[in-house]
């Protein structure tokens, strides 16, 4: 493939990147037991810096926030200082960083929390499913507490006192994370959000939260430099909404003045609802798309003006210089599924470049 739109700079919002190829956020399990980023996520994120955008692995912005092992906070001056020498890893390869802001909401374990920690959703509604413990192993979700209404502005100012700290340790800009099961898409789906107050019912109520958090988020340095992630009709993490078209369709024309910096849009072919086209004509800002696309898809879709980037997951796993062997058309290498969530240096810094 000769020289496209695929390595082209572009901005979105307020962030300029070098390329329209964007490291998708990919939970990798490589935190410290605290939260705290490890040297080897310093590395990891490095080597991958040639990407145009680096969007990081779901990051937690209060300790009850967190659902799975090993995965990274922005709470603590510990964690701060972790994501500091990440941030400045990618600088230092005059790469550019998006914190994705993650609160996995009823998708918890207590094993894997602190013990300050506890469950919370829109509805003490358990979902369906397990998850992994370092101690346990496999176990249920816990059953979460319905938030009081009062409780709702705080957990809002969570995200953006996280956004704050982010922003002070030189991120490019912050994502917040509405797909997969987490908080915000429980309090936007009719299944998990059954809540009689102004944050449930109908589908304007439901999409509140979404909204005050994004509100939240723009409070700190601008909305050009906040983006929003979601997947409608995704099942993931028992997830169930009775009109997705609906639900999305009013987020999006909700939050569409807001001029965020980009909507990222994860693609799903059998789902019930097709993802780009409502996000096409709910959105006029800029996208990002996701999902398995080659090369050459990514590149009609950028040539054909449906989308400002793409974003790579699978792919930068064990490709670091992804970018590089896309435009020197070289191989691709697979990655090890046996080593995606364990701990170390293996199967997470060990992959070599192109020879």
């Amino acid at each position: 493939m000769s020289q496209n739109i695929l390595f082209s700079p572009t901005r979105l919002g307020d962030i300029d990147i070098s390329n329209r190829i964007v490291m998708a956020p990919m939970t990798r399990s490589r935190a410290l037991p605290d939260g705290t980023p490890s040297p080897e996520a310093v590395e990891y994120y490095r080597q991958r810096a040639s990407a145009g955008l680096i969007i990081t692995e779901g990051t937690y912005p209060s300790e009850t926030g967190k659902g799975y092992c090993r995965t990274p906070g922005l709470v603590s001056e510990q964690h701060r200082a972790g994501w500091q020498r990440v941030v400045d890893a990618v600088k230092s390869r005059n790469g550019a960083l998006v914190m994705q802001l993650m609160h996995c909401g009823r998708i918890v374990s207590h094993d894997n929390q602190a013990e300050n920690a506890e469950c919370v959703a829109p509805s003490a509604i358990p979902a369906k499913g397990k998850m992994y413990t370092d101690t346990r192993g496999m176990v249920d979700f816990d059953t979460p507490r319905a938030l009081l209404t009062e409780e709702i502005p705080k957990v809002i100012e969570e995200y953006r006192q996280a956004a704050q700290t982010a922003f002070d340790i030189g991120v490019d800009g912050v994502e917040l994370h509405a797909t997969s099961g987490y908080l915000p898409a429980q309090f936007l789906s009719s299944g998990s959000n059954q809540r009689s107050d102004q944050y449930g019912g109908n589908v304007s109520n439901r999409i509140r939260f979404v909204v005050e958090a994004l509100e939240s988020l723009i409070a700190v340095r601008g909305s050009g430099r906040v983006g929003l992630r979601i997947c409608p009709g995704n099942p993931f993490n028992d997830l169930h909404d009775d009109n997705p078209d609906e639900t999305f369709s009013e987020l999006l024309k909700a939050i569409n003045p807001m001029k965020l910096a980009y909507l990222h849009v994860i693609r799903m072919p059998s789902g019930p609802v097709d993802n780009l086209a409502l996000a096409r004509r709910h959105f006029t800002g800029p996208l990002i798309v996701n999902d398995s696309y080659s090369a050459t898809e990514a590149t009609t879709t950028l040539t054909t003006g449906e989308a400002q980037a793409v974003s790579f997951g699978r792919d930068f796993i064990a490709n670091p210089d992804l970018v590089e062997r896309l435009q020197q058309q070289r191989d691709l290498s697979p990655f090890d599924h046996s080593t995606l969530y364990t701990s170390g240096a293996t199967g997470y810094t060990d992959y070599p470049p192109a020879p």
